[in-house]
């Protein structure tokens, strides 16, 4: 860590947590508009890429203690959940269910099954891409 980059720092704290919300926020509107859970993961991939730059890996890692490898595992476990749901309801592969909920800071929201899926492919887009960087940043 240098001792000049205080500001970015700073401003690398706030940011996370803006783009955090964001990532968010995509995640559950991705069933209607654009977004879901790739882009949600790449958003919140790259949130962490910033606490990175800004920080040394040791930090972030402290801060974030978070075995990406494991997050793609549980992924694509979610992910395979979701079409075994289906089986397991003797209906058509993927069928998903629905419903109207109230939650706070979204309002009146439908919540799918397929949004489990989606958190799969969330967690799985987080696993892969943080897998790779600190693979590549651990080499230097």
């Amino acid at each position: 860590m240098k001792t000049n980059d205080v500001i970015f720092q700073t401003v690398a704290k706030v940011v996370f947590f803006m783009i955090i919300f964001f990532a968010v926020r995509i995640f559950f509107a991705g069933h209607y508009y654009p977004g879901g859970g790739f882009v949600g993961g790449l958003l919140t991939s790259g949130a962490i890429v910033l606490l990175l730059l800004a920080f040394d890996m040791k930090t972030v890692k402290k801060g974030l203690p978070i075995d990406f490898k494991c997050l793609i595992g549980l992924g694509l476990l979610f992910g395979a959940g979701t079409a075994a749901g289906s089986l397991l309801f003797n209906v058509p592969f993927f069928t998903h269910a629905y419903d109207y909920f109230q939650l706070p800071l979204f309002g009146k929201t439908s919540l799918h099954t397929a949004m489990l899926f989606d958190l799969g492919v969330y967690f799985v887009v987080i696993g892969v891409t943080m897998t790779i960087i600190q693979t590549i940043g651990e080499s230097e």
